[in-house]
C-alpha cells in the first residue's frame, strides 16, 4: 500500500497551527516561508540485506518501500532530503528526491554517536530548511535522538522489524512546542515487529 500522505501532513499542521491553513492557500513568498512551520518527516532505511554487515544494500523489498516513499510523499512538496551515509538509507531517499529534483545532503555519524548526529541534523534543519518540508532518513536507533533533538517527545528505538513507521514532526515558526504524529506507509510490518530489546544502530 502506497497511499499519499500530504492531507495527513496538512491535518499535522494545521491542528498544531490552525492559521497555517490560510498561509498555505498564499502563494509562496520569503514572508510566507518565515511564517510557515517547519514540517520534518522521518523515517527508517527499508528493509536491508543481510551482508555486507557493514554497510548493506536494500533488499527487493526494501527497494519496493523506497518506490512506496516517493509515491506516499508526492504531493508532500518536499523541499529537502537529509540522510545518513550508508548504502540503506541513501537508496531509500533516492526515489523521492530524484521525483523532487533534490540532492540528498548526507549528515554522517562520526565518534560522538545518535547525540551528535541528532544535534547535526536538528542543526541543519534549523539553519538551513526553516519554514519547509524536509525528509530525513535514518536509523532504528537515529530517529528518536533525532525527534528529541528538535523538541520533539522522548521515546524508544525502533525493532529491527519495523520499516513501514512515519513520524511528522512539526515545528511551529513561534517556538512553541513541537508536535509529533505518527504513521505508516508501504507494506505493513509483521506482527509483533514492535517487540525487540534495544541494540544499537540497525
Amino acid at each position: 500500500m502506497s497511499r499519499r500522505l500530504a492531507p495527513l501532513l496538512a491535518l499535522a499542521v494545521t491542528v498544531v497551527i490552525p492559521s497555517y491553513a490560510g498561509i498555505a492557500a498564499q502563494p509562496v513568498t520569503k514572508d510566507a516561508t518565515a511564517a510557515a512551520p517547519t514540517v520534518v518527516v522521518l523515517v527508517r532505511h527499508a528493509e536491508k540485506a543481510a551482508e555486507p554487515a557493514t554497510d548493506p544494500a536494500l533488499t527487493p523489498a526494501g527497494e519496493a518501500r523506497a518506490q512506496a516513499l516517493a509515491a506516499a510523499l508526492a504531493d508532500a512538496h518536499v523541499d529537502a532530503v537529509l540522510s545518513t551515509p550508508y548504502a540503506r538509507t541513501r537508496a531509500t531517499a533516492a526515489p523521492l528526491a530524484a521525483r523532487a529534483g533534490l540532492t540528498p545532503e548526507i549528515v554522517p555519524i562520526g565518534a560522538g554517536g545518535a547525540p551528535e548526529h541528532a544535534a547535526a541534523v536538528a542543526a541543519a534543519i534549523r539553519g538551513k530548511h526553516r519554514g519547509h518540508t524536509v525528509l530525513v532518513v535514518e536509523h532504528s536507533n537515529t530517529i528518536p535522538a533525532v525527534i528529541r533533538a528538535l523538541g520533539g517527545p522522548a521515546m524508544k528505538d525502533l525493532c529491527d522489524a519495523q520499516y513501514a513507521s512515519l513520524f511528522v514532526l512539526v515545528l511551529p515558526n513561534d517556538g512553541g512546542a513541537a508536535r509529533l504524529v505518527r504513521s505508516t506507509y508501504g507494506a505493513a510490518d509483521p506482527p509483533g515487529a514492535d517487540a525487540c530489546a534495544a541494540s544499537g544502530m540497525r
